[in-house]
């Protein structure tokens, strides 16, 4: 699914190591892979993109892997690719660790098991967010009754209308259904 692409930051001070690690994922069938050099470039980034995968060195010229974590939206995952020797022994929290060297398979398959479990905590956010309050229902059903009585509308239309009216307004459907609902008491 389109929906389901996961966005993909690399970010290594240098660039050619990011280009690398760009060419492998690229290679492997991601699609969504952008190039960072450092923390704030990362930060703006995902700051566009929304949700996704960081797959990152330890240290930038503005900051380290941690700090960069600490600033990054819950929404992203983080992989480490860099020598234990940088950060063995420390607890790294979230950040997903992959041992330098490592190999192709390694590199993608650790991706690939990131992307499935953002995938999946994209798709539980966006559940969550569908489901309603009981307010929120009654909001809408009552502005579909007021379509239904005073415009001769069937359900399924009133529906639509609401959907159209939030999608113009930028509004969620019981913002738009409140709308309306204070327009015709107006009236």
């Amino acid at each position: 699914k389109v929906e389901d692409v996961t966005n993909i930051i690399v970010a290594f001070a240098r660039q050619e190591d990011g280009r690398k690690i760009k060419s492998i994922l690229v290679k492997s069938g991601f699609l969504a892979v952008t190039v960072c050099t450092c923390g704030a470039q990362v930060l703006s980034q995902s700051g566009l993109l929304g949700s996704g995968i960081v797959v990152c060195g330890y240290r930038f010229g503005d900051m380290n892997c941690r700090q960069l974590r600490e600033q990054l939206s819950d929404r992203f995952e983080m992989l480490l690719a860099a020598s234990p020797s940088l950060w063995s022994g420390e607890r790294m929290g979230e950040i997903v660790c992959l041992p330098a060297p490592f190999t192709v398979k390694d590199l993608v398959g650790t991706v690939r098991m990131m992307e499935q479990i953002a995938v999946q905590k994209e798709r539980r956010l966006r559940s969550l967010k569908r489901e309603r309050s009981e307010e929120e229902k009654r909001l809408v059903a009552e502005a579909k009754r007021i379509l239904m009585d005073r415009n001769r509308m069937t359900e399924p239309q009133a529906h639509r209308y609401l959907q159209k009216c939030s999608m113009d307004s930028g509004t969620s459907l019981p913002e738009s259904a409140a709308m309306v609902i204070r327009l015709y008491r107006q009236s």
